[in-house]
This record gives structure tokens, C-alpha cells and sequence, in this order.
């Protein structure tokens, strides 16, 4: 809490200053030195990595808010940046002389510089707006890149190649798997298809028997009415036997004898 009491009170005397002269890495006509942006960043980095440590930042953030509507988002947008980075870079050490550079106009400008930390080094870019200039001197965002060693740049981009290489076979294999697939469906309808026809073959087959027995003991039922009706002929004719008569068919005669008899 202290320490954004303190960026609120440099607030009002660091940018009430003007620059006494401008280097060629600085903007023309720039109204900041070199030293007074080197004082804002370091008392920006060193507040945010003890307000993270002790955990006020809820506390500082109404603060802020009391000050300005909006800088309260300022404050934890650029706690969630330091907190991320923290992780890869360590503990902050400082600002590494000679690295702050500036590029932009005074309403909207952009702080360049190297910090120190425990880890590694990080770039870092803060980006001003006029706007909040008066009330605090947090940027309204931040970028922090970690600096890595070749070895662990060589690393990384081992890692990004396997893994990309990982997520590519891994599709590919996919696309196999739905490509085998798609044969494979064919041949199971198919399958399925057949058996539905074999059941259907297998029920007219079984209708088919059922109907040859049903002709057979109708046939048989005929071969007793023909022999009872040859046997009567062969009666009436006076013949011993029905070796001599052949019916050909039988069919329902229209008169009426056998009512008259």
C-alpha cells in the first residue's frame, strides 16, 4: 500500500517536470528525461512486486479507483502481466542502465527497457496514455518478454516441433481411422442386408413346405375318393377288378339324379 501511496504522490511532481533536453532515442520535443521515465518504471516494477508478495492488491485497487475511475482494471491487468512473468524471471532486481528508450507523442507513449530479475532478464514495454498521466503512473498495460538462453530456445522450439508434429500424426491417424471406417460400414450393411434376405428365404422356404404338405394330404385325400369311385364304376360295369378304368378328373355333376332316385 505504501509503495502505490508513493507512485500516486510521483505522480503529481515527475510529470509536472520537464525534460532539461532530448537524445536521439527519445521522441522529439518529448517533455520527460530519460531519468525521470527511468524513476517511473523502476517505482511501477518495484511496487507491483511487493504489492504481489504481500497481497494488498484488493486495498490498492480501491485506492486507485477512489483517484480515477479505471485505474483500478489498470492496476490488476498489469498485477495479472507481472504475476505471469514472475514465474519465468524471478524476483525483480531492477532496471538495467542504458536500456530505457521512448517512442510516441505525450498524449500516448511507450516505455522500452530491460529488468533484472533473479531467473532471467525480461524486455518490457509500458504503454501511457495522457489520460491517467495526472492521477497515477501505472501503464495502462504492459508486455513482459522473459529472455531465454539458446539452449532453452532450442529447447522450446524442440518442444513446439514434436508437439506440432504429435498433433499432425494424431490427425492423420484420425482421418485413417474414419477412412477404414467408411469400408467398413459398407460391408456391415451389407452383412446385415444378407442375413435379413437369408431370413426372409428361410420363412418362404418354410411357407413352401408347409404348402407341398398341405397339396400332399389334399393328393391323398383324391387318391381314396378316386379309388372309392373306380371301385363303384367297375361295380355297376360288372367287372372284377379296376384295372381297366382310369378317372381322369372329378368334377361336381350339375344335375339332380340321385335327389330323383
Amino acid at each position: 500500500m505504501k509503495k502505490f501511496l508513493l507512485i500516486l504522490a510521483l505522480a503529481a511532481c515527475v510529470f509536472g517536470l520537464t525534460a532539461c533536453g532530448s537524445e536521439e532515442k527519445w521522441p522529439e520535443n518529448f517533455p520527460y528525461s530519460e531519468a525521470q521515465i527511468e524513476e517511473i518504471v523502476s517505482t511501477v516494477f518495484g511496487a507491483l512486486d511487493e504489492s504481489a508478495a504481500y497481497g494488498t492488491v484488493e486495498e490498492d485497487v480501491q485506492q486507485l479507483e477512489a483517484m480515477k475511475a479505471g485505474t483500478g482494471d489498470m492496476l490488476l491487468e498489469c498485477m495479472s502481466i507481472w504475476q505471469g512473468a514472475a514465474e519465468e524471471i524471478g524476483s525483480y532486481k531492477g532496471v538495467v542502465p542504458g536500456s530505457i528508450t521512448c517512442k510516441g507523442t505525450e498524449e500516448a507513449f511507450t516505455v522500452s527497457c530491460v529488468i533484472q530479475g533473479s531467473e532471467r532478464n525480461a524486455d518490457v514495454d509500458l504503454y501511457y496514455i495522457d489520460e491517467y498521466l495526472n492521477v497515477t503512473i501505472l501503464p495502462t498495460t504492459m508486455m513482459i518478454s522473459p529472455q531465454y538462453t539458446l539452449g532453452e530456445q532450442m529447447e522450446k522450439a524442440a518442444l513446439n516441433t514434436l508437439l506440432g508434429m504429435g498433433t499432425v500424426f494424431c490427425v492423420l491417424i484420425i482421418i485413417m481411422l474414419v477412412i477404414m471406417a467408411l469400408g467398413i460400414i459398407p460391408k456391415l450393411e451389407a452383412a446385415s442386408k444378407a442375413q435379413k434376405a437369408g431370413g426372409q428365404i428361410s420363412e418362404k422356404a418354410v411357407d413352401n413346405t408347409i404348402a407341398q404338405i398341405i397339396e400332399n394330404e389334399e393328393l391323398s385325400d383324391d387318391t381314396e375318393l378316386v379309388a372309392v369311385i373306380a371301385a363303384a364304376i367297375a361295380a355297376s360295369q360288372g367287372a372284377a377288378s379296376t384295372d381297366g378304368f382310369v378317372v381322369r378328373s372329378i368334377r361336381r355333376a350339375n344335375t339332380n339324379k340321385w335327389q330323383r332316385a
